[in-house]
């Protein structure tokens, strides 16, 4: 087979560049790297003029449309491999990586998606993910009524069939992609988050399978964000492009009773990440005005979401794919 890895970058030259030495160590070499670059990102083009690849089949792609959306679309019209594994510039691949996932795709016709697990680093150490209740064996899963369960993060034990993967760390078969992009009605200027998860449920509804094996690991670094969304830091239009992000990608495929029962949940209820009137209840006595400015942050986002599903989907929009 084979195997191009994409990574799309924005002004991170120090993380670019061990995630480009991880890519250099895989012990089954790649095939094609394609590096995505915003045409005013000058550190990284900087970078990348200075940079001596060696035996890396690097190329790399002009963006001129701001987000991560639009740099994975780019890298997927531009690939050639049979296999498009994609990681961020903060993560290094394990050196069995790419071993493992050319075995996962060669073994099962039917794999049209892998992802792994992803070693949290904060400031250079593993952050410690235990806790009272070992939910790690539950991952990548939407529930029936709606509420999606990450924890890509903290999987444990054998692989097993998933609905979301998650895009440090995520592998497709070019031929489950054919008439799929990344949904470009996601909201936000960088990370655009939950864009995977329109993706991931558009390949699984075609009858491809999606698989998460934790022993496909990537090291992440979380490293600074040059748009709205500082991870840590609550900003109202990221709060709210999260919540409109999840919404689009969940109403688009459930079916009409599950997206009545989802919203009435979203609104009544929520999660932590995006509050409904329960969560909000729960965390007002702690986090008091924050709380209450989450909530209309998240009711602004689920409600832009349900607009945005309503109306006809957009026209593709025009993108430098230059090398």
């Amino acid at each position: 087979m084979k195997l191009t890895v994409l990574v799309p970058t924005y002004r991170r030259p120090d993380d670019l560049v061990r995630c480009l030495k991880a890519i250099q160590q895989q012990t089954r070499p790649a095939d094609e790297i394609l590096v995505t670059v915003r045409d005013t990102d000058a550190e990284t083009w900087a970078f990348l003029k200075a940079f001596s690849p060696g035996s890396l089949p690097l190329k790399t792609l002009t963006i001129i449309v701001p987000g991560v959306v639009a740099a994975i679309n780019v890298g997927f019209e531009t690939a050639t491999g049979d296999i498009i594994s994609i990681t961020d510039d903060d993560a290094a691949p394990h050196p069995d990586w790419l071993q493992r996932i050319e075995a996962h795709f060669l073994a099962d016709d039917r794999l049209g998606g892998l992802g792994g697990r992803d070693w949290m680093y904060v400031n250079g150490k593993l952050q410690d993910v235990s806790g009272p209740l070992d939910v790690s064996n539950t991952v990548g899963r939407v529930q029936w009524f709606g509420r999606m369960i990450g924890n890509h993060h903290i999987g444990k034990g054998q692989p097993r069939d998933v609905d979301i993967l998650k895009g440090v760390n995520m592998s497709f078969r070019r031929v489950a992609l054919e008439g799929l992009r990344c949904d470009e009605r996601m909201k936000g200027t960088g990370a655009q988050v939950h864009f995977e998860v329109a993706l991931s449920l558009s390949i699984k509804r075609q009858g491809w399978k999606l698989i998460y094996d934790p022993t496909v690991v990537v090291d992440h670094y979380p490293a600074q964000r040059f748009d709205e969304d500082q991870r840590h830091a609550f900003n109202a239009i990221a709060w709210a492009n999260k919540a409109h992000n999840e919404t689009v990608g969940l109403l688009d495929h459930l079916s009409s009773p599950r997206q009545i029962i989802y919203l009435a949940w979203a609104f009544l209820v929520g999660t932590r990440d995006v509050l409904g009137f329960v969560q909000l209840c729960r965390f007002l006595p702690v986090e008091k005005d924050l709380a209450f400015r989450k909530w209309l942050a998240s009711i602004q986002g689920r409600w832009q979401g349900i607009q945005t599903w309503m109306q006809p989907l957009p026209q593709s929009e025009g993108q430098d794919t230059s090398c």
